[in-house]
């Protein structure tokens, strides 16, 4: 602890957005230090011993779809949540290196921004990894809670401001009111899955197989979501699927925003269900405020048009998109106070949520164990009162038959007692009641 106090007076603290896509570095009181592409390239090692980094960003995503047999380019952030433990260690160690421009003597407290659709395991997970690659201390703040501090709105205000944050991986829309979620919605479904969309339809259309780098450049030249759009043309290169050679196509604008129609639809749709669960005083604030568009997928040309004509609410694109959220996250950072806050806010409302989870789990696990345990109990019990019906098996409850002539007495034609499903449920909910005999039983033998 003391060692680790003393390292931090001679370390910057850092805001991390770590993006499917990108990665954004922000440094208290030094602003925006990096801005790279979440991917990493690693080399197996002369001696068999394992692997070693070979580079990170843009010298790694140039090598993406280029590499020989012995190198690879891994993009370890799959929609928002980590897929590859060390490679992120890994990046995470070199952004915090590159922050310092230092090898040694880095401890820094980070902030973290995580998609809010991940779970308490995939949590744990960017937790750990920041703290295996340097970190002292390390705080998780909600994309869209950051990206609303980044835009400039009042999080701390008793009124609704809502956010849609597009990213590369997960699409995220929240409502915040008093430092808090309120509630919010995710899909994960972003700027990959639209690239990915562009590949299928060159796929289906051309005959052609293109790259993840070269689907994107598509996207950002001439992808749009509206049909008002001026089409434009560009040439895309490729390889044939029928002949097996290098191919050269023509594309036009609206070809692509049929082809982005899927994903589209899917963060609208998003947005709808999102303010279907909006309490009806936030709406109000809503219709007033507008929505907040952030994220690097939210760029594409004529987005907000679209959204504004399916939700009939005002439109907000942030001044930087791109960076909102990680600016929002340094903010947090500067104001410790604030970052306090909302992880108290937070903390809140996932506990409210898990107890709910919690009760209605051990009223599902009472139910199914009343269920269970009522027939061996009624049987035993009424048993012990004087059924003596030599073929009723004890054993039940450890692979025997099942009481009231289920069993093997059942199968053979000798029950003397109803089958289990003619039970009544009243001899359920009371152990103490008798089932009916059979039709040719007494009670006295």
């Amino acid at each position: 602890m003391l060692l680790d106090s003393l390292v931090g007076r001679f370390s910057h603290d850092l805001a991390i957005d770590l993006g499917t896509a990108n990665t954004l570095v922000y440094g208290r009181g030094e602003g925006l230090v990096c801005s790279e592409p979440s991917v990493v390239a690693i080399v197996d090692k002369n001696d068999g011993g394992g692997q070693r980094v070979l580079a990170v960003g843009h010298d790694a995503k140039e090598m993406l779809g280029r590499t020989p047999g012995s190198i690879r380019a891994i993009r370890p952030i799959k929609e928002g949540v980590i897929a590859d433990f060390e490679i992120t260690e890994a990046m995470l160690r070199y952004f915090i290196r590159r922050a310092h421009n230092r090898r040694v003597l880095a401890r820094p407290r980070i902030v973290i921004c995580v998609p809010p659709c991940i779970t308490n395991v995939e949590r744990r997970a960017v937790r750990e990894s920041a703290l295996s690659a340097g970190a002292r201390e390390v705080y998780l703040i909600d994309e869209p809670m950051a990206a609303a501090i980044g835009a400039g709105l009042d999080v701390t205000a008793p009124t609704g401001n809502m956010v849609v944050d597009i990213g590369g991986g997960t699409t995220d829309v929240a409502v915040i009111s008093l430092s808090g979620i309120v509630t919010s919605q995710s899909v994960r479904t972003g700027g990959d899955k639209m690239d990915e969309a562009i590949i299928n339809f060159v796929r289906r259309k051309f005959n052609m197989l293109i790259g993840e780098r070269t689907a994107e450049t598509v996207k950002m030249a001439i992808g749009t979501a509206s049909v008002d759009t001026p089409v434009t043309t560009m040439e895309i290169k490729g390889r044939d699927l029928i002949a097996g050679i290098p191919k050269v196509v023509e594309t036009t604008s609206s070809e692509i925003r049929e082809a982005l129609l899927e994903p589209i639809h899917t963060i609208v749709e998003t947005v709808h269900q999102t303010l279907e669960k909006t309490p009806p005083e936030l709406a109000a604030d809503i219709v007033d405020r507008g929505i907040m568009l952030v994220g690097g997928g939210s760029l594409l040309t004529d987005l907000d048009q679209v959204l504004r004509e399916e939700t009939q609410l005002p439109i907000v694109r942030s001044e930087d998109p791109y960076s909102a959220v990680v600016q929002g996250a340094g903010n947090a950072l500067d104001d410790l106070s604030l970052l306090r806050e909302v992880a108290r806010a937070e903390a809140r409302s996932k506990k409210q949520v898990g107890g709910k989870r919690e009760k209605a789990g051990v009223r599902e696990d009472v139910r199914f164990l009343h269920l269970i345990v009522s027939p061996i109990h009624a049987g035993h019990l009424n048993h012990h009162r004087g059924w003596r019906d030599r073929r009723f098996d004890h054993g039940m409850a450890f692979g025997g038959s099942w009481p009231w002539g289920v069993g093997d007495t059942a199968r053979r034609g000798e029950s003397t007692r109803l089958p289990f499903h003619r039970v009544e449920r009243r001899h359920f909910a009371n152990p103490g009641t008798r089932p009916p005999l059979h039709p040719n039983r007494s009670r006295k033998r």
